[in-house]
């Protein structure tokens, strides 16, 4: 992360390879041996914290590069692990929380996201044997980090900017909760190694993410870029993103999804605006509302909701040293742009 500036980023979106689950042994123990070592003792206790010394470099350099009032969301999971004859919880949200605070981080209220799974199987232990079963663990954290106090938006300029990337009253109040309740997403990656390394989080949530933390034209980064989330969800949202992957397989996932997402993802932008038309209609059988949008003159419940504006994408081009430019376009109808011009993927 060393050629980012200090104070560069305004978002930081990611979710990195869990500790203390076992198809990231591997990928840890190339970081330092000492970690495989405390593996094959099976002392659980130094292999978890020598871990996250790994991680906790990442976010040492997270916090160095992001602006004063910029934030921090870590998708994480908890593990559970039998090393040894010893069963137990690892819990990772809590020492990425202890050591992000030590950095500086201020901490916000996390969000659960529950993935939970009906499977007949899913309970560990001594089964319908009191005193010998396990809770199945079926959520994970989004740690939200803010690094100093909140961000100010001072010219008419960032004022009207801030106002655009506004999110609907009915979306704020989805969004908003402590809990998120929607399935992860299956990668159906053809390459065995980067399906091994593959724990990828669904589009939802990175779009709620960046859409909730930063407005357009900020910066979002995500130092464990793995399939591209977080960049797809930051080009949907008309921000510019920065990723930073190691393996070098993703590399060609990455390039597959510009290909073949960016109509899903115009249309995962109109299906907001319907989903407001929708919502809006059925509010206003039973009470009457105050403001219209001036863009798509449709009524909205407050004034923050105004000038909110979606941009649909129109064209991406992939130029020299992997460097993605994304042009968008307003369409102020129902209609979907009808074509996307892809660009320089053969480089």
């Amino acid at each position: 992360m060393s050629p980012l500036l200090d104070e560069s980023i305004h978002l930081m979106v990611t979710s990195p390879p869990y500790p203390m689950i076992a198809m990231w042994d591997g990928m840890f123990s190339q970081q330092n041996n000492d970690i495989k070592k405390a593996l094959d003792l099976k002392d659980g206790n130094l292999a978890f914290e020598l871990i996250h010394k790994e991680l906790d470099s990442v976010w040492k350099e997270c916090y160095r590069v992001l602006r004063p009032g910029g934030f921090a969301c870590i998708n994480i999971g908890d593990a559970t692990r039998k090393l040894g004859d010893t069963f137990k919880l690892y819990s990772n949200h809590f020492r990425i929380l202890q050591y992000c605070h030590q950095l500086g981080f201020d901490t916000l209220p996390v969000i659960l996201w529950r993935k939970q799974s009906n499977a007949p199987n899913k309970f560990m232990g001594s089964g319908m044997l009191a005193a010998g079963a396990y809770v199945t663990l079926e959520h994970e954290y989004i740690l939200i980090l803010r690094k100093g106090s909140k961000r100010e938006f001072h010219t008419l300029a960032e004022k009207e900017n801030r106002m655009e990337s506004a999110y609907f009253w009915e979306e704020r109040n989805s969004w908003f909760s402590d809990i998120w309740d929607f399935k992860g997403v299956r990668q159906d990656l053809s390459n065995r190694i980067t399906r091994s390394r593959s724990a990828a989080y669904p589009f939802e949530l990175a779009y709620r993410l960046i859409n909730m933390y930063s407005v357009k034209g900020d910066t979002v980064l995500d130092p464990f870029l793995g399939t591209g989330t977080s960049l797809l969800a930051a080009i949907a949202s008309d921000r510019n993103s920065i990723g930073i992957e190691w393996d070098v397989h993703f590399r060609d996932v990455i390039v597959s999804s510009l290909q073949n997402t960016c109509q899903s993802m115009n249309t995962f932008i109109q299906k907001r605006l319907d989903n407001h038309r929708s919502f809006i209609k059925e509010y206003q059988k039973t009470k009457p509302v105050k403001y219209k949008n001036i863009h798509y003159h449709f009524p909205v419940m407050t004034k923050q909701e105004t000038k909110l504006k979606l941009n649909y994408i129109k064209d991406i081009t992939l130029v020299a040293n992997d460097e993605i430019i994304v042009s968008h376009t307003e369409y102020e109808s129902q209609q979907i742009p009808p074509m996307i011009s892809l660009k320089g993927f053969n480089s």
